[in-house]
């Protein structure tokens, strides 16, 4: 088990939908936190739920290898070394691949994939050194099932999720823990992410949709049980059961979902 009291936790994204819920619960449990963000502003929306937990804050481009410097210094220059490092920054972007430009999908593969192993680069040696310490990335059930329309963003989850394997098997003989998370539809901005190629713009259906304090309290849970994988809505959990067990039906659920998917935007429209 993994006691959160008085851990040191890093959230990436930690202005986003997740990254909000997170900073509330892992301050509840008792951890300090150093919070990182693209924008300034959700960033001190962070910072304001974070409260006196907060031991540092900044703004970095974490698509970049620079971005991911300008953390790993913030927390040298202030003697921090974090107790758990949570991959949660992520962007979404919706089309066939040949339509999204292709600066769009490479920017989702640098944040969404290579910053976590950029990342875990930077602060899992001391985690190996003090034989104790946590990754937690936040990949999606798009690390489990192609779906149309989200050929990059899948990848990246796929790569998070096999990445997070390979990393625990790694890790095994250390005090060094893996866990990887997989939601469903949620309801936070990347809900919002650009679409191209499609004449009207697509919904996700209702139904689908998680709410994100239940899944960042599974996620907390997940991590307090050492657990590498956690499936944290009952969507997610149902549709990794039919991929592991009836793949064949898996086709039949994406075309099902698109129609849907068609429909509501033409009600929302």
């Amino acid at each position: 088990m993994t006691d959160l009291n008085k851990k040191t936790v890093l959230i990436t994204g930690a202005g986003g939908g997740f990254g909000l819920h997170m900073t509330k619960q892992f301050r509840a449990a008792g951890c300090k936190l150093v919070l990182t963000d693209l924008n300034d502003r959700a960033l001190r929306a962070a910072i304001g739920e974070a409260g006196d937990a907060l031991l540092a804050s900044t703004t970095a481009d974490l698509a970049t290898e620079e971005g991911c410097g300008v953390i790993a210094g913030t927390c040298t220059a202030r003697g921090i070394a974090p107790d758990i490092l949570v991959n949660n920054a992520g962007i979404g972007v919706a089309g066939r691949l040949d339509q999204v430009p292709r600066e769009r999908w490479e920017t989702l593969m640098q944040l969404n994939l290579i910053s976590p192993m950029r990342l875990c680069n930077l602060f899992l040696p001391a985690m190996i050194e003090r034989d104790s310490g946590h990754i937690v990335n936040i990949s999606s059930l798009a690390g489990w099932a192609g779906s149309q329309g989200l050929t990059s963003y899948c990848a990246s989850k796929f790569g998070l999720r096999g990445f997070g394997e390979s990393l625990c098997a790694d890790l095994e003989d250390t005090g060094v823990r893996v866990t990887n998370v997989y939601p469903c539809f949620s309801r936070t901005p990347i809900l919002e992410s650009p679409q191209f190629g499609y004449e009207e713009r697509r919904a996700v259906p209702e139904y689908l949709i998680s709410e994100p304090s239940d899944v960042v309290r599974k996620i907390l849970q997940g991590i307090e049980k050492n657990r590498l994988h956690v499936f944290p809505d009952k969507h997610a959990r149902r549709i990794h059961y039919l991929v592991r067990f009836m793949p064949w039906i898996i086709p039949r659920l994406n075309r099902r979902m698109q129609n849907e998917s068609i429909v509501m935007g033409k009600e929302t429209s």
